[in-house]
């Protein structure tokens, strides 16, 4: 059974100080896991970020759109590859939840795609063996066997969770 992310779209307020971020601020975002296992963001401003909080999951920079931003084409943001990278690095050796390891497998797919990851081999029939194009470090990525409907989930999952829907 797939497990749906549902993470919310930037709060546009500080959840240190509870600010409300202006348009055109920079911000951070950060992915948690809660007690019950799902991942919940948290937005902080430039000012207050010390860093992820410990038992971050993954955390980024942005910026508030300003309204001119908004009045553009709905076209979501451009993908960001480094971030892509961060997240599948911190989901290594998180093969014990179904949840995680399908997030990770659609990540190396995309990372794939976008070609900062090399498909060396299959490796034994459930993995993928993979090599990062800039380090040359190879990676074990388990196949977790995902029916073409549950791919599409995982994928729409992560599109949601790193707000590129």
């Amino acid at each position: 059974m797939m497990t749906d992310y549902q993470i919310q779209a930037s709060t546009r307020r500080c959840a240190c100080t509870g600010r409300e971020l202006a348009p055109g601020e920079v911000y951070y975002s950060v992915l948690l896991e809660d007690e019950s296992g799902s991942l919940v963001r948290q937005d902080y401003s430039a000012q207050a970020w010390q860093g992820p909080p410990p038992g971050a999951f993954s955390f980024w920079k942005s910026r508030v759109a300003t309204e001119q931003q908004k009045g553009r084409s709905h076209r979501p943001p451009p993908i960001d590859d480094e971030m892509l990278m961060e997240c599948f690095h911190r989901l290594e050796g998180e093969d014990r939840e179904a949840n995680k390891l399908s997030f990770r497998y659609v990540l190396a797919l995309l990372l794939v795609r976008r070609r900062r990851l090399r498909l060396e081999d299959t490796g034994r029939q459930e993995e993928l063996v993979l090599r990062c194009m800039r380090t040359g470090a190879r990676f074990i990525v388990i196949d977790p066997g995902l029916s073409d409907d549950e791919l599409g989930s995982v994928q729409d999952d992560v599109f949601r969770v790193l707000g590129w829907q």
